[in-house]
């Protein structure tokens, strides 16, 4: 349940138009709803203004179709990353809204696509395999009511093509830059803007890189003051973040 939903349900009861009774059975799953084998917080939008969002790595299919119904049950919108195809079809049948973003591997269910975001979410990929990554970041922060667009095959290796977006850049509130290899964009482009850079670190890359441990020291030992660093692969949390920063 939303904050405005639950500020609108008491309103309702000290109106008179809710009985308590018909309010307590609404409020019947909070703080979480047990489903045997996951407990839904339903909470959370109260505490943090996101509902839940469904980790589908490792669940069955009938496992992920279950949750995201208990979570639509009380939200207007439904995330579930690291999402398969059978994961979708099966959330599908129970949600007809659903939508699956194939290069992330996310599914959503939007049914409130307001935009609460103070301003643009820029999200930026080193290169053409790291996209994947950067799109979970932009289906995250975009379903979070942030205003979203990306720029993408942007590497140090042909830096002439960053710097043709420079006014998109420093028009941005928040930036994630995704880089794999030995990731030096992030420091690129903190030195470029005063904005929060959000760096995200993949595992992209040959032997060395050792599954983005490079990408991620890389990044932890930026130069540039205003990039702070998420997990390897996790455009999740970056997105999630960047929304966060650009609500407040």
């Amino acid at each position: 349940m939303t904050s405005s939903a639950l500020q609108s349900l008491l309103q309702d009861v000290a109106a008179g138009r809710v009985s308590p009774n018909a309010a307590q059975r609404r409020l019947h799953d909070l703080p979480f709803e047990d489903l045997g084998f996951a407990r839904v917080d339903h909470h959370r939008a109260l505490r943090q203004g996101m509902a839940e969002v469904v980790l589908g790595m490792g669940k069955t299919p009938a496992q992920v179709a279950k949750i995201a119904a208990a979570v639509a049950r009380r939200s207007p919108n439904v995330l579930v990353t690291r999402a398969t195809p059978a994961m979708f079809r099966a959330v599908r049948a129970k949600l007809k809204m659903a939508r699956f973003h194939a290069l992330s591997g996310c599914i959503t269910v939007e049914r409130d696509a307001t935009r609460t975001g103070k301003g643009t979410v820029l999200v930026i990929s080193a290169g053409t395999s790291d996209i994947p990554v950067a799109e979970e970041a932009l289906v995250t922060a975009g379903i979070m009511g942030s205003p979203v667009e990306h720029l993408y095959d942007v590497g140090v290796a042909g830096l002439h093509r960053l710097l043709e977006a420079r006014t998109r850049l420093q028009a941005a509130r928040v930036l994630i830059v995704v880089a794999g290899m030995e990731g030096a964009l992030p420091s690129v482009v903190g030195g470029l803007v005063a904005a929060p850079v959000i760096a995200v670190p993949t595992s992209v890359g040959y032997g060395a890189s050792l599954g983005g441990l490079a990408a991620l020291l890389g990044m932890l030992n930026s130069c540039a003051s205003n990039v702070t660093v998420v997990n390897i692969d996790n455009g999740f949390g970056a997105g999630y973040v960047a929304a966060t920063i650009n609500r407040l």
